[in-house]
């Protein structure tokens, strides 16, 4: 269920894509779109507030720790955060982080030449754990890298 905004040119071959792809939605599937769409909006309002809320304390607790800098997201719920100045590479983060943080993460460098020196990271989880995450990626940047505490 969705929809695409594209140049016109492209729309009958996306139709085609599409048509042969993700069509023949389930018809409980379409009546939950509509009431998504048409019922109450308070959930979808709160919920949209709680991420905004861990994106701000995420990326507030990246700028604090030394070496990363952070920009502010305007949309889903990814950051992807500077590490340019940790002496860390994306590459060894990713491989890094999970056996010796227990934190999970994707290397900017995943995302093409121009990610290198970056993460993405997801905060789509609890406050609490966000915060412990922020406190075991401070710990591995300082251990690891070339910044001071």
């Amino acid at each position: 269920m969705g929809y695409g905004v594209f140049p016109e040119e492209l729309v009958p071959h996306i139709t085609r894509l599409a048509a042969n792809s993700v069509s023949c939605a389930a018809t409980f599937i379409q009546k939950a779109a509509i009431e998504a769409l048409e019922g109450p909006q308070e959930p979808v309002i709160n919920m949209v507030e709680e991420f905004r809320r861990r994106r701000d304390a995420v990326v507030e607790g990246l700028r604090n720790i030394p070496g990363v800098s952070c920009p502010l997201p305007e949309g889903a719920f990814y950051v992807f955060p500077s590490i340019r100045n940790t002496g860390i590479s994306s590459q060894q983060f990713q491989e890094r982080a999970l056996p010796e943080a227990g934190l999970a993460l994707l290397g900017g460098h995943s995302f093409g030449k121009y990610g290198e020196g970056y993460l993405r990271l997801s905060y789509a989880n609890s406050l609490e754990n966000l915060q412990e995450a922020l406190r075991r990626l401070e710990a591995f940047i300082v251990k690891n890298g070339r910044v001071a505490k």
